[in-house]
């Protein structure tokens, strides 16, 4: 006889664990599934190489169609939340203002989702970087900002006693420390405590949904799986979600499903100087713009660094060049710019049955990013830098639509309920329903969305109240 779960959740990101931490709370039947492996802070891998290949999808390496964005997301037991810088910011009116005028949805406005941000902060450590956190790379980029008159704001970090180690570039292949306010860290262990099975290196491939439950089909290390849950919750982020969905042929229901995908699109530029820089070493993030002209702009700028891979690749061309390149990484600062786009992009399944992402750069915001980029350049020169290099790499962070949330079934997926429209047992919200990009790092914001699309979950099943280690009945829905 086959055996039905409450709820099966597929990815273990910021939305999924949050969601199974208050479904257990409930006393629910959950059965998380993750196409990636589990790792902990004593087994991540130690080099940058390995990192990328282990944690993240195709090596973090999946392109856009014309190859001119790199986009990244994670493949391991966290999700995204293990090879992020875990920014935790709220969103302002600005971003929730769009957002409820695109999809209709009236809870999208700072009050109603406040109660929900502080649920979920009240899980976490959040620490606000202060001087003493500051490297070099960050000193610069506060005294050109003072220097200008811009607006800057310390970065909110979730970490938890940290140290004063200088190995905090590993943090985007795994936090060693334990220290990372990662799903692994937080939500996860407490759902895994009120029984939460995770069954990992499961890749779902197809759902099919019945009018008393939802059966999944997968592979778990290259077997054949076949599960049933009354209800199932798509957690899998932008690209995930909604290739499940295309996978279950739901694109006739759905007309809306692989439209309105966004990104925030970056670029990193580089700096040389004479006196060495060591942005690798300490917090490499600890400062960010607070410039009301920048977001008016439509972009923001944060000092940053990465690993000399990725260094690298951000540099064209090779040989003798590109060597001469590199022996200046100790010399090197950078700030990036990222940008909240404005042309959606959209994602299909191709002739060949893999996954295709459409991502244009609409003028306005190659303009945006054009802006940025020789706005850094200038601070660059203004601090006395040697040599400046924007790289030409687009990399696609923050992965969003898709699957975007609103009223009208024709312009969008998935209802104030959280449900995908026409099918009252499937849930989504991940990042994969945002309306558009927000221009903010998204990462809490989809928790606090989790957190409330739970409490729609257990109320559609007659449970009132999360807080109750038991709740007769659930599994009888």
């Amino acid at each position: 006889m086959k055996h039905i779960h409450d709820f099966i959740i597929v990815g273990s990101g910021a939305s999924g664990s949050v969601i199974a931490h208050e479904l257990m709370l409930a006393g629910a039947d959950v059965l998380m599934l993750e196409a990636g492996k589990r790792f902990s802070a004593g087994t991540f891998p130690d080099n940058e190489l390995d990192a990328n290949a282990q944690l993240m999808w195709n090596g973090g390496m999946d392109a856009s169609k014309d190859a001119s964005t790199l986009f990244i997301r994670g493949k391991v037991v966290g999700g995204g939340t293990i090879i992020n810088q875990c920014l935790l910011d709220r969103f302002d009116d600005i971003a929730w203002d769009s957002w409820r005028s695109q999809s209709g949805i009236d809870f999208f406005n700072s009050q109603a989702m406040s109660s929900h941000y502080d649920s979920v902060e009240s899980h976490l450590a959040l620490h606000y970087m202060e001087k003493q956190d500051w490297n070099t790379n960050a000193e610069l980029y506060v005294k050109v900002f003072e220097q200008k008159g811009y607006q800057w704001a310390p970065l909110r970090r979730g970490q938890s006693d940290c140290g004063k180690g200088n190995d905090c570039m590993t943090c985007l292949g795994g936090c060693p420390r334990g220290s990372k306010q990662s799903m692994l860290e937080t939500f996860l262990p407490k759902a895994e405590k009120l029984g939460l099975r995770i069954q990992s290196e499961t890749t779902v491939r197809e759902i099919i949904h019945g009018p008393s439950f939802v059966t999944v089909y997968g592979y778990q290390q290259g077997r054949p799986v076949t599960l049933h849950a009354r209800k199932v919750v798509l957690a899998s982020g932008a690209l995930g979600t909604t290739e499940l969905l295309l996978r279950s042929q739901l694109h006739d229901i759905l007309p809306a499903l692989g439209r309105g995908f966004h990104c925030h699109p970056q670029w990193m530029t580089v700096g040389m100087f004479n006196a060495t820089i060591d942005s690798h070493k300490g917090a490499f993030q600890a400062v960010k713009s607070d410039e009301p002209r920048f977001r008016a702009a439509g972009f923001k700028l944060e000092n940053v660094f990465a690993g000399p891979i990725a260094i690298g690749l951000l540099k064209p061309g090779y040989g003798f060049e590109h060597q001469r390149f590199m022996k200046q990484y100790r010399n090197m600062a950078c700030i990036e710019v990222a940008v909240r786009d404005q042309a959606p992009g959209t994602i299909r399944l191709n002739n060949r049955d893999r996954l295709e992402i459409d991502k244009p750069l609409s003028d306005i915001d190659r303009q945006k990013a054009n802006n940025g980029n020789q706005l850094v350049a200038d601070m660059f020169r203004d601090l006395g830098a040697n040599e400046v290099m924007t790289s030409p790499l687009q990399i696609g962070l923050h992965l969003m639509g898709g699957c975007s949330i609103g009223q009208d079934e024709r312009q969008s997926v998935v209802n104030e309920r959280f449900q995908v429209h026409g099918l009252r047992n499937l849930y989504i919200a991940d990042s994969s329903i945002f309306p558009n990009a927000p221009g903010i790092n998204p990462s809490l914001t989809i928790m606090a969305i989790s957190h409330k699309a739970a409490q729609n979950m257990l109320g559609d099943c007659g449970v009132t109240s999360a807080f109750k280690k038991q709740v007769p009945g659930v599994a009888n829905v």
